[in-house]
């Protein structure tokens, strides 16, 4: 009997992670759903608290999958936090604590797994970007720095797994009708200068969030990536995903700038 292929999903309590984690369990997968908080993990014999900012929590998880499997196929990292503010605003304790799970929590896990799909010689890791990576956005300056940091991040890291054939893709939604923008976490700090754009662009977000796609769009992406050998490095999900980055390609710089202050 051959062994089910396994995976793990942070973030997996909403949004994205529960739809990724759902969608991959219907194709066959033993889905690991992980997530902060261990009072959610209630659901399922597969749910296991992971707390990405922790390096013991995510060596602890690492090690009781591979107890009850011996194997992990694939990771998807989803975990992420949103924080609304100017830049001006935002402390350096507050960027970093955005940092440490939007980058460094993809970080402690891959570095967690590698050396297992390693031995394996093979092994996919997937990591949930944003259009964010590659568009500049108001008021979330340091959301927008973490995930254009996972886009070299991704690049660099496919170049040294793939020797060891781990595969390494960056999946790049566009607005997503989720949870995120509600838990949003604001600045300590409020000047009072910011106030009136900084609330403009909140609303405009939130209605381009309200609109966006259903997080089922993103988790058959995610599916489509890990059903193949051979992956493409980068997946754009969603028409305004699309749009953008051809606009953002082919346009002037000055149009493309004011195209954008125009919508938010």
């Amino acid at each position: 009997m051959t062994q089910r292929r396994t995976v793990i999903v942070t973030g997996a309590g909403g949004g994205i992670g529960r739809a990724a984690a759902a969608r991959l369990q219907q194709k066959g997968w033993r889905v690991f759903n992980t997530m902060r908080r261990p009072e959610l993990a209630q659901h399922g014999p597969d749910a296991l608290a992971l707390d990405v900012t922790s390096d013991d929590s995510v060596a602890a998880a690492v090690a009781e999958i591979m107890r009850r499997t011996g194997r992990i196929d694939a990771i998807v990292n989803n975990a992420g936090v949103d924080m609304i503010g100017a830049a001006e605003e935002i402390s350096t304790a507050e960027a970093k604590k955005l940092f440490q799970t939007n980058f460094f929590g993809v970080h402690r896990l891959v570095r967690a797994v590698l050396p297992i799909m390693g031995a394996q010689r093979r092994g996919h890791v997937v990591i949930v970007g944003s259009i964010a990576g590659f568009l500049p956005t108001s008021f979330s300056a340091f959301y927008s720095a973490s995930k254009h940091a996972l886009e070299g991040y991704t690049e660099t890291l496919a170049f040294e797994t793939a020797p060891f054939g781990v595969c390494c893709v960056l999946i790049e939604p566009g607005f997503i009708k989720t949870e995120l923008r509600c838990k949003k976490s604001e600045s300590a700090e409020r000047i009072d200068v910011y106030a009136e754009r900084r609330a403009r662009v909140a609303s405009a977000m939130d209605k381009s969030v309200g609109n966006g796609i259903p997080p089922d769009w993103v988790a058959a992406v995610i599916a489509r990536a890990l059903d193949v050998e051979r992956p493409r490095q980068r997946y754009l999900v969603g028409g305004d995903a699309h749009w953008l980055a051809f606009v953002r390609g082919f346009m002037p710089e000055f149009v493309f700038q004011m195209g954008l202050k125009q919508q938010f």
